[in-house]
């Protein structure tokens, strides 16, 4: 315990000596704080009734502490720091597979394609009962996970169960240098529009972007392009530069970093020639688009380079950098406000309220938006985000496919028509045909889905409303009728909702036999961005419209 107080004590006594930057008074504030926490710390370990950890303790202080600022500011413990190396680097030592805890235990549900869980004959669903003779049953996935990392070359055995077969199977593996691939599929599309889906920013994303283009460019007729960066929540900054070098000459400014220290204060401009200046391009975001993926979307915008297609992205406008602590342990520190092209900041919520108070954390009010023009002279705003030029809503899937998916039906059935099935067609070509979605009912006959529609919780709000205003009696009789018609309606949502259902159980299986990229690549045929994109591409008087400011959508 005294080791452990002595290593606080240093700790803090770091943080002192580097807050002579703030002028005596700030440096006097700190100093008082810090020797009010040291003493505490003291004398909880000489008085508490119980004995305490010292090592938890502290870090559920940092974390308090980091709580009144922003979400991005948070302690990485030397146990974490494999876990934040993996979102820079996209490496780890291990297997290649995607687990889920079922019950009691853990299952994997995807091997990735090529990888040691895969070759060594991994599959979705299988059941993980011990590794080196370890049982897990009982144990998380963290847990789990952690037994199958390791140092790449080293060796590991595992027992798994597999439904349908009745003996166990033992399988070593040797785990690998594990990198997830940052662009997992890239393709052609109809009208010779290539399509590059990027899933995040890490070391060499932008040059895995700029080898799909150049592939696509120099093997096809390649007349236009989709980058796809829905769902792709960002990463290394620098990245995103150097994406947009493929698409912009150099010279261009494409971000500044502007923070309290001058050495925050960073511009960064495209390097070097680009690949194509020329081509059309049309990025496909939405609402979990963050980070680095704004900025690639929001200078593209600001810059008029190409078309934004799809929803109003996260708005997050912070910068983040890594900064060492003592004892291996670092933190992840918000040093930074990124400002693109047009000047805008389109950080959404406001991390700078008094005293860290959560109720100053608000979103920027639609009356203090500024408005900023891009280089065309289209109006465009800081905050909340990044606006598409088209916005295109995707369809919500229905409560009971969401419900199946949820309860792992889909997952489960995927399974067994794998083991019944060799092969599929191809990704693009396969359907769920009414004799598979037969033998899904079938399969479902006995199981539980039960689920709540959203009509469901209305009208039970509205009888609780009823009761407590002493209207319920004058409506009692309607609101029964109206619950056993819907009870009578939901009974058929099986087949009401069949295409949702459909297309839940198609990339499920499309997965167990093609993996991700098949996933993505049998998505596209549906996708309304897509179509949408893929439309304005192949129009050039509604793609320079859209950039000129001219256009009026007649959709709406």
């Amino acid at each position: 315990m005294r080791k452990q107080l002595k290593i606080t004590g240093a700790f803090l006594f770091s943080i002192l000596l580097s807050v002579n930057i703030y002028g005596q008074s700030k440096e006097f504030e700190i100093s008082k704080n810090i020797d009010i926490y040291a003493s505490l710390f003291k004398e909880l370990q000489l008085n508490y009734v119980d004995e305490i950890k010292p090592g938890e303790l502290n870090e559920a202080a940092i974390n308090a502490l980091l709580e009144s600022l922003d979400p991005y500011t948070v302690y990485i413990s030397e146990s974490e720091i494999e876990d934040y190396k993996f979102m820079t680097t996209g490496q780890y030592g291990g297997i290649g597979a995607l687990i889920q805890k079922r019950e009691e235990y853990i299952i994997i549900s995807e091997p990735y394609k090529g990888f040691p869980a895969d070759k060594a004959g991994l599959m979705a669903g299988d059941r993980i009962i011990s590794i080196d003779g370890k049982p897990v049953k009982g144990k998380d996935a963290s847990q789990v996970s952690e037994l199958m990392k390791g140092q790449p070359g080293s060796s590991f055995d595992i027992i798994v169960e597999r439904p349908g077969l009745e003996e166990k199977l033992r399988k070593t593996i040797t785990r690998e240098e594990i990198k997830i691939d940052d662009v997992p599929y890239y393709g052609m599309l109809e009208n010779n529009t290539g399509y590059i889906k990027l899933r995040s920013f890490t070391d060499n994303s932008g040059r895995a972007v700029a080898n799909a283009f150049k592939e696509l460019k120099d093997s096809n007729e390649m007349n236009a392009v989709i980058l796809d960066l829905r769902n792709n929540g960002g990463g290394l900054l620098h990245e995103a530069v150097n994406i947009m070098d493929i698409f912009v000459d150099k010279g261009e400014l494409i971000v500044e970093t502007k923070g309290k220290l001058e050495d925050k204060n960073k511009t960064y401009k495209t390097r070097r020639k680009a690949i194509d200046s020329d081509i059309p391009v049309a990025l496909l975001i939405n609402e979990r688009s963050a980070s680095a993926s704004e900025i690639v979307s929001g200078s593209i915008q600001d810059l008029d380079r190409g078309v934004l297609v799809g929803q109003r992205t996260f708005g997050k406008g912070l910068v983040q950098n890594i900064l060492p602590l003592s004892y291996n342990t670092k933190a992840k520190v918000t040093v930074a406000k990124y400002y693109i092209p047009s000047g805008r900041c389109i950080q959404e919520v406001d991390y700078s309220g008094k005293n860290g108070d959560a109720a100053d954390k608000e979103q920027v009010p639609d009356s203090l938006l500024k408005t900023y023009k891009t280089r065309n002279g289209r109006k465009v705003y800081d905050s909340k985000g990044i606006r598409p030029d088209i916005e295109v809503t995707p369809k919500n899937p229905s409560r009971i496919a969401l419900t199946l998916y949820a309860k792992n039906h889909i997952f489960d059935f995927a399974t067994k028509y794998k083991q019944d099935h060799d092969s599929i067609a191809t990704a693009q070509a396969f359907t769920i045909t009414d004799k598979t979605y037969d033998s899904f009912l079938a399969y479902l006959e006995g199981k539980d889905f039960e689920y709540t529609t959203e009509t469901e919780k209305a009208l039970e709000n509205l009888k609780e409303k009823a009761q407590a205003e002493e209207y319920y009696q004058f409506i009692e009789k309607h609101l029964g009728q109206l619950k056993e018609d819907l009870e009578n309606h939901k009974s058929n949502d099986l087949i009401t909702f069949q295409n949702d259902i459909k297309d839940f159980l198609r990339n499920e299986i499309i997965t167990r036999y093609y993996y991700q990229r098949g996933a993505i690549e049998g998505s596209l045929k549906d996708d309304k961005q897509v179509k949408k994109a893929i439309e304005i591409l192949a129009d050039q008087d509604t793609y320079h419209s859209i950039l000129q400011g001219t256009y009026k959508d007649t959709d709406k």
